[in-house]
Formats: structure tokens, sequence, C-alpha cells
């Protein structure tokens, strides 16, 4: 008599943490760089046992939520006319230097700070192709960034900003809105990045599209949970009926 009610349980749970990846998608519609988030689903399969099913019968079917994936879809591009707004419109990630170690961003608002090192808006500092950071000395004007991220001045060429993939893009961890580990795989450098100076790259959500993707689970949601409730009435009239002194 449970089965119907845990199946229809397990989809309203896999339906709350969907809702929870659309709420975060929406939150971050106007995040630098960020990547819609996507739900994966299963089934999980109830053999009762390890024999074998009586004839005619079949396991219980529950869904099951496999993995979150990012949509790798390019953001549209913002002019700002900030020379330190970068957007990557091909192929990798900027790389910044953080407290944990490197990591990788598609989020391209940098500025510089006090002693001419460019950073994002957390103070992570923006990594070459050599992995050192990229540094501007004090006084220098005319910043200028080329298409395959050569950094100059005014005073000469300064550097070079790394770009790099992921070898590993499924296995990288989201760490807040903007960054990701690549984690034990690494990263391979891009070797003809494609930059624009001035610009950044906004982020993939489509906030009509997520909002009435939720609105969608919303109403499936509400079926379900009126599903749940008549099939917990129904139990409780067989339980009474079953336990009426005949």
């Amino acid at each position: 008599m449970q089965n119907a009610t845990d199946i229809a349980l397990s989809r309203l749970m896999a339906q709350g943490q969907v809702m929870d990846v659309l709420a975060n998608n929406l939150a971050n519609a106007n995040t630098p760089g960020f990547k819609a988030g996507r739900v994966l689903f299963g089934a999980w399969l109830s053999r009762q046992g390890a024999g074998s099913l009586p004839p005619g019968d079949n396991p219980i079917n529950y869904t099951e939520m496999r993995a979150t994936y990012r949509e790798d879809r390019a953001g549209a591009l913002q002019q700002t006319g900030n020379p330190l707004d970068l957007a990557i419109t091909g192929a990798g990630y900027f790389t910044v230097q953080t407290p944990r170690g490197v990591r990788v961003t598609r989020a391209g608002r940098f500025s510089l700070l006090p002693d001419g090192t460019i950073a994002d808006f957390a103070g992570n500092k923006l990594l070459s192709d050599s992995g050192q950071p990229m540094q501007i000395a004090p006084g220098e004007t005319g910043i200028t960034v080329a298409g395959d991220g050569t950094v100059s001045t005014r005073n000469g060429v300064l550097g070079r900003i790394g770009v790099v993939t992921l070898n590993a893009p499924n296995g990288a961890k989201a760490e807040g809105d903007r960054l990701l580990d690549p984690g034990a795989s690494g990263t391979t450098p891009v070797t003809s990045p494609q930059l624009v100076q001035g610009a950044v790259e906004g982020s993939n959500v489509n906030p009509i599209l997520e909002t009435t993707r939720m609105m969608t689970l919303l109403r499936e949601f509400q079926f379900v949970t009126a599903f749940e409730q008549a099939e917990s009435d129904r139990m409780a009239n067989a339980i009474q009926k079953i336990t009426q002194p005949a």
C-alpha cells in the first residue's frame, strides 16, 4: 500500500532539488560569467530483495536526481568601457590565484589592487600564461589588452593573460557563483584565446525561461502533493474500515 506514496515522495524530493537549482539560476541572472545549472534525473529500481520477481510483477521505479551540470552556452557580451573588463568569446577560462589555490572563471570584471596587481572583485589575482600574477606598475597609462590576451601600456608589453580549458569539465566543482575548481584533472592552456577588452560576458540565464520552468515545476509539485493527500486519505479510510468491528 505504501508503494504509490513512496514513489510520489521521491518525485517531490527531486522537484525540490530542481527548484533550488532554478532559484539559484534566477538569483544569478546578472552575475558576469555565470552558467545556468541543470539537473539530470534517472530511475532507481527497487527489486524487493535478491529473489526473482513473481510472474507479472515489475520492479518499483523511483525518481532519482543523478547529477547537476552547467550549460556551457556563452552569455551575451556587455560593453562597459572599463579597460580591465575582459570577456572570452571563444573557449576557455581566466585563471586566478585564490587562498585555496588556482581557480578558473569566465567572470572578467577586473580592477587594480593598490600594488598594481590585476584582480577580481574578491581580490583573487589574475594569472598570466606563465602562472604569475598580472601586474601593472604605478603610473602606467594606456592599458590595452589584445585579442590574444597580451597586455600592454605606453611603455611596452607587460605579459599575456592565461586562458585555459578544463581537462575534465564535468568534474570541475563550483565555488560560489563565479569560480570553478578544476580538480585533479587540471587545465590545458589555450594557444589562441579570443578576448575582448572593455566588455564582460553576462550570465547565460534567460530569466523569462527560468521563471516559466519554475511555474511548470510548481504546478507539477502541486499535482503530486494533491496525489499524496488523496493516497493518504484512501489509506486512512481503508484502515478505518478494516479495523471496524464486524
